[in-house]
């Protein structure tokens, strides 16, 4: 078993690798990432907002979506990899601010953001519950999370996080572990968000919306 700070050096050194390729069509496993941004986009469209933090940004693609499609709101960018934050900034996106840090450790004032998006990052946290608890935290009253990551019906979590990750870090990953849908409500529910979506949607993905109460 690895520290948190162990875990963390692992995903910086992967996706310090990883930025030069991360949107291009040679992205290898994270070509898949991109088979969420359509289910973000969808709960994005249904309610207004100002204010948008996408937590584990990367190099920016689903804010790029955003800008083009939402072009006079305001958005954050939020990732521990400084190369990562590199190649976002180098696309000079507008009315967006890119900043390298830890989601587990949000650095914004309280009530800032209308909506937080999290997509295939969940699985880097070695603390997942810090990461809900500061969303709760940084969000409006009446905010949203929507969040996307890896899951795998509970039969196969025993090999996926048993197995499979540990064989993954050996190859330089910093993948942690992968949530069922019963942990990621108790964190949600913990950090005193409602869950109003969530469930397992193909490609062995969980999709999740919740509320911060009014």
């Amino acid at each position: 078993m690895k520290t948190p700070e162990e875990y963390k050096k692992l995903s910086v050194r992967e996706f310090t690798k990883a930025a030069g390729i991360y949107e291009s069509g040679h992205a290898g496993v994270y070509e898949l990432c991109k088979k969420d941004y359509p289910h973000i986009l969808e709960e994005i469209r249904k309610e207004d907002f100002e204010t948008l933090l996408d937590a584990g940004c990367g190099t920016a693609p689903m804010l790029s979506l955003l800008t083009e499609e939402f072009p006079d709101k305001h958005y954050t960018g939020l990732d521990l990899t400084p190369e990562m934050i590199k190649q976002a900034k180098a696309k000079h996106l507008k009315n967006t601010e890119f900043y390298v840090g830890d989601c587990e450790h949000l650095p914004f004032p309280d009530n800032q953001f209308d909506i937080v998006i999290n997509s295939q990052s969940c699985h880097h946290y070695p603390n997942p519950q810090a990461f809900f608890d500061g969303v709760f935290r940084v969000l409006r009253p009446g905010g949203r999370l929507i969040l996307r990551d890896m899951s795998v019906p509970k039969p196969l979590m025993w090999f996926v996080n048993g197995v499979e990750m540990p064989v993954i870090n050996l190859f330089g990953h910093g993948d942690v572990r992968v949530y069922s849908i019963d942990e990621v409500r108790n964190f949600c529910r913990t950090a005193g968000l409602r869950p109003e979506k969530i469930r397992h949607q193909k490609g062995f993905r969980l999709h999740l919306l919740a509320r911060k109460p009014k």
